[in-house]
């Protein structure tokens, strides 16, 4: 018996998400109504990834908005939020499966509840040798976005349009198209600021080039944030001779991960293709150290500031004063792009590698605000559970292994598109020259902070400035205050 199947491209609804496989289905004298769905695109660099786990399970009904997934990508482990209602009929591909090509099917929803069961032996073959992928049909955009491609010749009957739905859009949470979120994580656009005009609010892509060209502020994404302190690989550990008097090795092969791989390509990358200088400091962090327990006897539980969120705003006041230092490297733009606004990125170490979390407009935060968001960005980053958004972009970014009290001075990596890294060791006590002591000298504390810089858009001599300037403010705190 065989089933005849044709695409009917879906303009109406909104996608999965960007990327992702949509295939609608009419199988008639076979199966019902259905949809395929694919594995997603959940970052612009992403090819392939690992389905981690399921959160739906067959037969489980579905929202807009909705986690049916978590998605191991090549920056972390990311939620799949749905974005269509119906029920979940069959999962095509079991959780654990590693290296899914992007847009490769994963399962099956419809629209009737009653329609699930006879999706239970479902193969994907069953829908039929004529089935195409749709690649061209775009999200249902607002009444002022840019027409949407023609439909392929062999779908000459398009469906018609559902009805949008009128539902007011949760508090709190930002909705966009797939292709909107795809652009605004290419030109590093927060999605809160663009207003939607879309259904129930949705954010489509003509409200985001609507903001691109009315805005000349907005910050361009540069891919993977991916910062090395000292990355390291899991190491081959050698053993002991075996006792039979044959000396053989023992050793653990530990399978490299997607987001290891990335890690290893972008280090590369930065190694091989940024012409890098460093520049070295020996910082007094004795009155930055007061100022901090000053700040913290008085916070009545409502903020416990760290030497890093001191720095980090140090670090702001000395990107504001040398601009060099806080700017992009864009050939493709032939363009050195000088930031307004300070984004700092914040190395992680994560079980799974290095993230990135971003505290951004920290010249117009405080201490206090600066300090509470790195909380919870750190705590967020090392469960996997950071948006893209959060952790891609930046516009200068700091690696501190100051807690590790062997660590005396380190150099980073850059993390292009960005210009310049700042490594921060640990602090150390150290004796000075000092007339007024008793005995000729006195204790400092004082920390070496190296700067990586790319000779592309900083030279060496405002590289050595930025860091006076960093060395002026952190030896004189209170200059955070001007």
């Amino acid at each position: 018996m065989s089933a005849f199947v044709r695409v009917l491209p879906r303009i109406s609804r909104s996608s999965v998400l960007t990327g992702s496989l949509r295939l609608q289905l009419r199988c008639y004298a076979s199966y019902p109504a259905h949809t395929i769905i694919g594995m997603p695109a959940l970052s612009p660099t992403m090819t392939q990834g690992n389905l981690a786990v399921w959160s739906k399970k067959e037969g489980d009904q579905l929202a807009p908005g909705e986690v049916i997934a978590e998605i191991e990508t090549d920056k972390a482990q990311m939620d799949f939020e749905f974005q269509e209602d119906g029920y979940l009929a069959k999962i095509l591909v079991p959780e654990g499966t590693k290296d899914i090509p992007v847009n490769k099917p994963i399962a099956v929803y419809v629209e009737d509840k009653d329609d699930v069961a006879a999706f239970k032996d479902f193969k994907l073959e069953d829908s039929g040798p004529d089935a195409k992928t749709s690649t061209k049909a775009q999200p249902a955009e607002s009444q002022g976005a840019k027409k949407q491609d023609a439909p392929s010749e062999k779908a000459k009957s398009p469906a018609p349009e559902a009805k949008e739905r009128t539902t007011a859009a949760p508090q709190g949470r930002v909705f966009a198209s797939p292709l909107a979120k795809t652009i605004a994580l290419e030109k590093g656009i927060a999605l809160k600021d663009v207003q939607g005009t879309g259904p129930r609010g949705r954010i489509t892509k003509a409200d985001i080039e609507s903001y691109l060209e009315t805005s000349s502020k907005q910050s361009s994404v540069g891919g993977a944030s991916v910062t090395a302190s000292a990355a390291s690989a899991a190491p081959q550990v050698a053993a002991a001779a075996a006792p039979s008097g044959t000396s053989t090795a023992s050793y653990e092969d530990v399978p490299i991960s997607t987001m290891r791989s990335i890690i290893g390509e972008r280090l590369l990358q930065s190694t091989q293709g940024i012409p890098s200088y460093i520049v070295s400091s020996k910082i007094s962090v004795s009155k930055l150290l007061k100022l901090r327990q000053s700040l913290n006897a008085t916070a009545n539980d409502k903020y416990k500031l760290s030497i890093n969120d001191l720095l980090i705003k140090a670090i702001t006041v000395a990107a504001k004063r040398v601009p060099d230092a806080n700017a992009y490297w864009l050939p493709n733009e032939n363009v050195i792009r000088k930031f307004k606004n300070v984004d700092v990125s914040v190395a992680v170490a994560t079980p799974t590698g290095l993230l990135t979390p971003i505290v951004k407009n920290c010249e117009a935060k405080g201490l206090s605000q600066i300090s509470n968001e790195i909380k919870e960005l750190v705590k967020r980053a090392r469960i996997n559970k950071l948006a893209p958004e959060e952790f891609q972009g930046g516009t200068i970014c700091i690696s501190n292994m100051g807690m590790n009290n062997a660590v005396n001075m380190f150099t980073s990596i850059i993390n292009p598109p960005q210009s310049t890294i700042l490594a921060i060791a640990t602090v150390e006590r150290v004796a000075v020259e000092d007339a007024t002591a008793e005995n000729g000298f006195s204790f400092d504390n004082q920390v070496t902070i190296t700067g990586t810089f790319d000779h592309r858009t900083i030279d060496g001599a405002r590289g050595a400035e930025f860091m006076k300037e960093l060395k002026t403010v952190v030896e004189n705190p209170l200059e955070m205050l001007l």
